[in-house]
């Protein structure tokens, strides 16, 4: 992760979890950049490793609000996210490290790529999630937003 902020074009800077700026395409920088001067921008923005030009802002950004909501800011397919989690092993440990199907960095990359849907692909049944279920349970919360509770059940085939 490195910082990029350029005070004379930037209110607040913009965290990157990528090797260099190089990994980021111009326009989702130039898009990262705008929210970087919006007046309710808190703290930074994120991009995250995937992240890539969006229709306004980036996906695989993130913008943190002050006293401001964004509906829908970015994507519109419910299985969008990625978390950044930051463990004790490291980096040689994963490079360096040979399994029976080759070195362990690309073993894990490759079961969480086969393992959790991503894009417009689902699991054929549904998948266990107490979040869901949570929400199916307090349904009655989210009838001011009745067009959405139809996600709530689609959730269940996209869930990570």
């Amino acid at each position: 992760m490195f910082e990029y902020y350029d005070k004379d074009k930037m209110l607040v800077p913009i965290k990157i979890w990528t090797e260099s700026i190089d990994d980021i395409e111009e326009s989702c920088l130039g898009q990262a950049i705008n929210l970087a001067n919006l007046p309710f921008a808190h703290d930074h923005i994120a991009l995250m490793p995937d992240t890539h030009t969006g229709k306004g802002m980036p996906i695989g950004g993130v913008i943190a609000c002050k006293n401001t909501v964004i509906p829908n800011a970015v994507g519109v397919d419910i299985g969008c996210g990625m978390a950044f989690v930051q463990t004790d092993i490291p980096v040689n440990v994963l490079r360096d490290t040979m399994t029976g199907s080759g070195e362990l960095i690309k073993v894990i990359v490759g079961n969480i790529l086969h393992t959790i849907p991503v894009g417009f692909s689902h699991y054929g049944k549904p998948q266990a999630s107490a979040v869901l279920d949570k929400a199916q349970s307090e349904i009655e919360r989210y009838n001011a937003d009745s067009e959405l509770i139809k996600f709530i059940e689609q959730g269940y085939y996209s869930v990570g």
